[in-house]
This record gives C-alpha cells, sequence and structure tokens, in this order.
C-alpha cells in the first residue's frame, strides 16, 4: 500500500495507468489488482493484492474487497477510486466487475474499471470507441509525463515484488561468518560497557547511529565491524528510539536500512528492519515498509514496533501519522556534524 507523500495528478487514464509502478514501487504482473484512490485528479493512495483464481474464487474475491474497502474509506479526503487489472480478459474483467460491485454496495464511487494487457490499456465502463476503442489503447508508461516526472524525482521502480523483497535478503556465505564473527565481538565490548555503568551505553549508541549515518550520506559503507557494533548497540530500545529520531524521510536513508538490514546478525535483524520499515513508510513506499516490518516479526514475533507498524499499513494510516510523532523528536534531536567522521 501507498500513500504518496507529493499529490501525483493524473489527467487521463492513460496516466492512471503510467503512474502505478511508480505508486507501488514496482510493475505489477499479471493477476493483481490494483485499487487507487482519488481526491478530484489527485491520487492519494494506491493498494495492489493478487486476484483470487481457482475453485474457491467467489469466497477469496469477497475477503479481498473485505480488506480493502475500510482501507480506502479511510482516504479523505475522497472522491472515487479507480481499479486496475493485469492480465487477459479471462478471469480478469469478472473479478475487475465483482470487486467494482463490492466497492460501489459500500458507498464508494468507482469511477473506472481499466484492465492493462501488455502495452494495451482496456477500459471495462466506458463504451465510447473514440476514446477507448475495442482493441484497447496503446500507452507507453516509461514514455509518459508521470513517468518523466517521477524519474526526474529520483522515484525508483524494480521489475518486479521479488525484486523489492531482494533488498532485505540476508547475505550468506562468507559474508554471513565474517559478521557472525564481529557481532559476537561487539557483544562482548557491550558487556564491558555495562560493566563500566552509567550511561556509556547510551553514548556509545548515539555515537554509533550518528557517525553510520554521516558516513553513509558521505559515500561511505559501513565495515562488518561498524555494522555489528551498530546492530548490537540497537538491541537497546532507548538508542533505537533514538536512531529513529535521526533517520530522515529520504530514500539514502532507505537504503541504509535496507543495507545493514541485509548485513545484520539475524538475531540482532528486528531493530534495523523496523527502523527501514519506518523509513520506507514515511517515503510513502508501502510495500518495502511492510516486507521490512514482517521480516522482523519473522525473526521476532514479539516485537512490539514492527507489529504496530505492519497493523497500521494495513489499516491504511498515511505516514503523516508518525512524521506528526516524531516532530518533537525531530525539532528536539541536533543535526549531524558537517564531518560526518566527527565525534561530539
Amino acid at each position: 500500500m501507498s500513500s504518496p507523500e507529493n499529490k501525483v495528478t493524473v489527467r487521463s487514464p492513460a496516466d492512471l495507468a503510467a503512474a502505478v509502478p511508480y505508486l507501488i514501487g514496482f510493475h505489477p504482473s499479471d493477476g493483481s489488482a490494483v485499487v487507487i484512490a482519488c481526491n478530484d485528479r489527485h491520487i492519494v493512495f494506491a493498494a495492489r493484492g493478487d486476484l483470487p483464481t481457482g475453485a474457491e474464487h467467489p469466497h477469496q474475491l469477497d475477503a479481498f474487497a473485505d480488506q480493502l474497502i475500510p482501507v480506502v474509506q479511510r482516504q479523505q479526503p475522497l472522491t472515487h477510486v479507480v481499479i486496475i487489472g493485469y492480465g487477459t480478459p479471462d478471469p480478469i474483467d469478472t473479478a475487475l466487475r465483482a470487486l467494482s460491485d463490492a466497492f460501489v454496495a459500500a458507498g464508494l464511487t468507482v469511477l473506472d474499471l481499466l484492465r492493462i494487457a501488455g502495452d494495451r490499456l482496456f477500459s471495462l465502463i466506458c463504451a465510447n470507441p473514440a476514446c477507448c476503442p475495442p482493441q484497447g489503447t496503446p500507452f507507453d508508461p516509461i514514455a509518459s509525463t508521470v513517468a518523466v516526472r517521477a524519474t526526474i524525482a529520483g522515484v525508483v521502480v524494480r521489475p518486479d515484488r521479488a525484486s523489492v523483497a531482494n533488498r532485505i535478503t540476508p547475505v550468506g556465505g562468507a559474508a554471513r561468518d565474517a559478521i557472525q564473527r564481529a557481532s559476537r565481538e561487539a557483544h562482548l565490548r557491550l558487556e564491558g560497557l555495562h560493566a563500566a555503568g552509567g550511561t556509556a551505553v547510551y553514548e556509545a549508541g548515539e555515537q554509533a547511529v550518528r557517525n553510520a549515518l554521516g558516513r553513509h550520506d558521505a559515500g561511505a559503507r559501513l565495515t562488518n565491524d561498524e555494522v555489528a557494533w551498530l546492530t548490537t548497540l540497537l538491541v537497546d530500545l532507548d538508542i533505537r528510539g533514538l536512531a529513529v529520531g535521526l533517520t530522515k524521510p529520504h530514500s539514502r536513508h532507505v537504503d541504509f536500512w535496507a543495507d545493514i538490514t541485509r548485513r545484520a546478525d539475524e538475531p540482532l535483524v528486528p531493530a534495523p528492519a523496523t527502523l527501514l520499515a519506518v523509513t520506507a513508510w514515511r517515503c510513502g513506499d508501502g510495500v518495502l515498509a511492510a516486507m521490512a516490518a514482517e521480516h522482523a516479526l519473522g525473526i521476532d514475533s514479539s516485537y512490539q514496533l514492527a507489529e504496530t507498524i505492519l497493523q497500521a499499513l494495513q489499516a491504511g494510516v498515511p505516514p503523516t501519522v508518525i512524521e506528526e510523532v516524531l516532530a518533537d523528536v525531530d525539532s528536539e534531536t541536533p543535526a549531524l556534524p558537517d564531518d560526518p567522521m566527527e565525534q561530539e
């Protein structure tokens, strides 16, 4: 699910179809359905799911609609929705019409039902051959105005959902062995700080988070020892909270936490994965945020912040909510030093 931070303006069904990959972060595959909530010509929310098929199709389609409709209804102000399916007419058209009927029954206005097959766009509602020919309307999503603007803005679209998941696939082989060794050493180092008492652990955590983000912003990649030390310290909830406040909602920090999540020793993954979820959510990337939260919970099912984020994403809560929560933290947190290697 995605709630665009900057409202996307569309002027035609082709614009809308071209915007979808930039809204959800990847190109939908055949069998997908995307529900787009709009306020007049502005897209305010988009959610993708797999259309159910097979013998349980009607029951699964009802469940799919029941899950999406309350989420869409929370998006306000809202004037209408557009539903887009991907694939051949059979079985996509039937499923799209049934989904539309469920939305209309819930009091939502469905302005259009679109189906995309290859480079052709079909409307299941418009019967005017002048604008909606039976053979479909050709469109090039890459050459569209929406695509050009998104590309200029630095929005990255991945080929499919699997390629998004690959961003947090754990490292293996020698890289995994190296981070495990470094994490064992970091744990011994942390025990020494605990023995020292006082604020030693928090001060070390603050320094590690600030230096790590600063080095990344300067174009440097953390060493295994630095990753191990950072992730070991992030087990402390106060340090994790500090990291949430220091992390900014831009793609550089999404990339940073994705890299740390991939490289962290498995028991230490929940904290960086949750920080990735928060950061991706703040950037409007609901797909990556949900994957990261699920990844954290797959390792520690009791990790509360990851569970909270996942529930908020599933409920369609916009990222502006977390921005409000973080506003005070951001205003009170000193900026990173100009020299990323400078220590306080």
